[in-house]
């Protein structure tokens, strides 16, 4: 089928905005058979559940940052944020137009990073020497992002003060109670208090501050914090254009079987944008690629839409490290802790196998 791409006419456009762990496995798969371009405004691509394990080991993002230029050889990739979107175009912050014959949305989740990856790498050893520097931290949020980073710290640096603070009446309300449980006693078992049913007051403190106050009153004292809370979902840019009316009441696109957005033909979404009724996970978000990419190539190729395939939505799987050696894991029929499941990801987070995804060398870490 992919050798008839193209072939004795002008290859079509396709356009993924977004570069993210789907975006960029997107621009893998299809680069070679169309006339590509990869919208992200930023250069690179970061395995985004490795964030937290740089920050208290910085050189770790010299394998967890990509260059997208690393891995897209053969399209065009436009440095820059997405504004508007029509029937046949992306309109970019620039002002350049971006015509298109098939688009794909994978703008996920809203964060402010840097542009180049020399400078996100300089803003993970700030980071890492904020931690150092300070005697105790807070941590805001116990989602999977504030239980891991409590969990990095709490194995660095195991001198330091760390404290959580939640506001639900457990920690991880993405997973079950089994898991929730499992990470809590972890976490105490590494002197973390945690501190449930609290919100922290973030709106009035100053530079050098060290005292916060929770929504019981309550004075807490830090030498620094770092906000572990839910990112908005990537989709005000959307609100605005063709594509508005496709969004569901908590802004994220309505897609169909196939991941084409409602009611039309051309335009496809993956990853934490799209409104699919299953946990947002980023091998998820692979497998969203890899489906949308295969119905891309399939109409290219002028196949019938009949032959697309269609996603099926994923029970809850999901693995929590816990420093380098520990992890909770939730399966659909069971959950596990400790050692067991920290073999499975806590190591090396999965750097290995997505960079091999990319056609990139693995460079698995050994010990």
């Amino acid at each position: 089928m992919e050798l008839s791409l193209g072939m004795g006419r002008e290859r079509k456009k396709v356009v993924v905005v977004g570069g993210g762990v789907a975006g960029s496995l997107l621009a893998k798969s299809l680069q070679f058979v169309a006339d590509f371009t990869l919208i992200d405004e930023k250069e690179y691509f970061e395995i985004p559940w490795t964030s937290l394990r740089t920050m208290v080991e910085p050189t770790f993002g010299e394998r967890s940052i990509i260059n997208h230029r690393d891995y897209l050889t053969n399209g065009q990739l436009i440095a820059s944020r997405a504004i508007n979107v029509t029937d046949t175009e992306v309109l970019t912050a620039e002002g350049r137009l971006i015509p298109y014959d098939y688009l794909v949305i994978a703008t996920g989740h809203s964060d402010r990073v840097p542009k180049t990856k020399t400078a996100r790498l300089n803003q993970f050893q700030e980071e890492n020497q904020k931690i150092r520097s300070a005697n105790s931290i807070l941590i805001v949020g116990g989602g999977p992002t504030g239980v891991e980073l409590a969990g990095e710290i709490a194995v660095d640096f195991p001198d330091k003060k760390v404290t959580l603070v939640h506001t639900g009446t457990r920690l991880l309300e993405f997973v079950g109670p089994k898991a929730a449980d499992k990470a809590l006693k972890w976490l105490k078992s590494r002197k973390v208090e945690v501190i449930l049913e609290r919100s922290v007051d973030l709106d009035n403190i100053s530079d050098g501050c060290k005292t916060y106050k929770t929504s019981e009153g309550e004075t807490l004292t830090a030498d620094c914090h770092f906000l572990c809370t839910g990112k908005r979902v990537g989709s005000a840019w959307l609100k605005e254009t063709v594509l508005k009316n496709c969004l569901d009441v908590n802004g994220r696109l309505i897609v169909d079987a196939n991941l084409r957005v409602k009611g039309r033909k051309n335009t496809f979404a993956v990853g934490d944008i799209t409104n699919i009724a299953e946990i947002k996970q980023g091998y998820l978000a692979q497998k969203q690629a890899l489906v949308a990419a295969k119905n891309i190539k399939l109409l290219l190729a002028g196949g019938r839409e009949s032959k697309m395939e269609a996603y099926e939505p994923h029970a809850i799987m999901a693995i929590v490290t816990l420093g380098r050696k520990h992890g909770v894991a939730q399966f659909p029929i069971t959950t596990i802790g400790g050692r067991i499941a920290g073999l499975i990801k806590s190591e090396d987070l999965f750097v290995g196998k997505t960079r091999k995804q990319l056609g990139l060398e693995p460079h698995i870490l050994k010990d």
